[in-house]
């Protein structure tokens, strides 16, 4: 792949270069593997749907006997309804891009029937997504119609920006993604991805607009991303195996969550995460496992550390009676994901709640093996001394714990 990739960026400046030199255009042989959305009769005003023009271009590229290179070329806007690009393709595919994808400001331009999805990408293998471009969700009307906004609108999904399913060997590095209408970017049935150098930016009072999401999928790592939204930073579901985070900045937003599980009474499965280098500014809430009430299975051998917090209001919770406003809840002592083997480890930072450490666990299945080490959480401004609360918790402390773990459990 990494071959692959100079091989890539080395036709690009090519490309580049005899443009701008008045020089011959590159022998057959070595544009045949560039397909440029512009060739494909994209406009990139960003007035006229371009969606045909790239599902073209990716066909082409898709269909390439040799690695091939989609190229959105920068400088310009490519409006784009509701796509779908494909798999399994030939051979390798990078899809460059350059310029801005956006999503059109209308909900009427989606189907009644499926709005939520706006660009999705499936059953493609070494695939890879980069260039530095943007892709902007125009997401404003849906939040203004959300539900979580006017309590008065009946709730419903609103367009996923960029998702990937069933794609393994995948790498996206090096994207601005932007007001996207609801999740920015999910990874859904996949393995062995990488994602890098990401930046997400949606207002802290745009509604489910998560940054990364990622279900049922394994092997996954995220490093070097910086994520502005209105819900979770990363939410790690159902399915997800094997996941290493690493240097995130998030903020505003809700933090880093594992969850939420088991909603509507299902079995969820989430182990092997890990946490580490992370900075939050100003969110509502650090590291946390959230998990429904009458759910089942499991969420295991999850590791926080090396994390600095700056005025967050739940720097380390778990909530077993974890409920979204926008279904109903129920608080009853029903079945749960049982949440085991955790680890918070060198945090600190500063709080606006004086409840640094929340454990709430279930009546019915405890938390156990949790582990607080070396933990340094004072409340912003030092206004007074912070506290923890635990219910069905079964933890152990190592090293220096600020605030003290609880000295009771039920």
């Amino acid at each position: 792949m990494a071959s692959f990739m100079a091989a890539a960026l080395l036709v690009l400046l090519l490309l580049s270069s005899s443009r701008m030199s008045g020089a011959s255009p590159l022998p057959a042989e070595t544009q045949q593997n560039v397909f440029v959305v512009d060739n494909y009769g994209a406009r990139g005003d960003g007035k006229h749907d371009d969606v045909q023009p790239l599902a073209k271009a990716w066909n082409a590229a898709c269909s390439s006997s040799r690695p091939a290179v989609l190229l959105v070329p920068e400088g310009k806007t490519y409006l784009l309804s509701s796509v779908t690009l494909s798999g399994p393709c030939k051979s390798s595919v990078v899809f460059m891009v350059k310029g801005t994808l956006a999503a059109p400001r209308s909900r009427s331009a989606w189907s009644q029937n499926d709005r939520s999805r706006w660009i999705l990408i499936q059953g493609v293998n070494g695939l890879t997504v980069s260039g530095g471009g943007t892709i902007n969700g125009n997401g404003d009307v849906w939040w203004t119609n959300s539900c979580k906004v006017n309590k008065a609108l009946p709730c419903t999904k609103a367009p996923t920006a960029l998702t990937f399913h069933q794609c393994n060997n995948l790498q996206v590095e090096n994207l601005k993604l932007v007001n996207s209408q609801q999740i920015h970017l999910s990874v859904e049935d996949c393995s062995a991805v990488q994602l890098a150098r990401l930046s997400i930016t949606a207002p802290g009072t745009s509604p489910n607009t998560d940054g990364i999401h990622i279900t049922r999928s394994k092997d996954v790592q995220v490093k070097d991303c910086v994520i502005k939204t209105g819900d979770d930073c990363i939410s790690i579901e159902n399915g997800a195996h094997n996941l290493d985070v690493s240097k995130v900045v998030c903020g505003p937003g809700h933090g880093i969550s594992v969850g939420s599980l088991g909603d509507d009474n299902s079995r969820a499965e989430v182990s092997g995460i890990t946490i580490d280098s992370v900075q939050l500014y100003g969110t509502t809430n650090g590291a946390r496992i959230k998990t429904w009430q009458g759910g089942s299975g499991y969420a295991k051998g999850i590791t926080f550390q090396n994390m600095i917090m700056d005025n967050v209001q739940n720097p380390i919770i778990i909530d077993q009676s974890y409920c979204d406003s926008a279904k109903p809840c129920n608080r009853g002592h029903g079945s749960a994901v049982e949440v085991s083997n955790v680890i918070f480890k060198n945090i600190r930072g500063t709080t606006v709640s004086k409840d640094a450490i929340k454990l709430s666990c279930s009546n019915t299945i405890s938390c156990s093996g949790i582990v607080l080490e070396n933990i340094d959480l004072k409340m912003e401004g030092g206004k007074g001394d912070t506290e923890s609360t635990c219910q069905n918790a079964k933890w152990q402390k190592s090293g220096t714990v600020i605030p003290q773990p609880c000295q009771f459990q039920n």
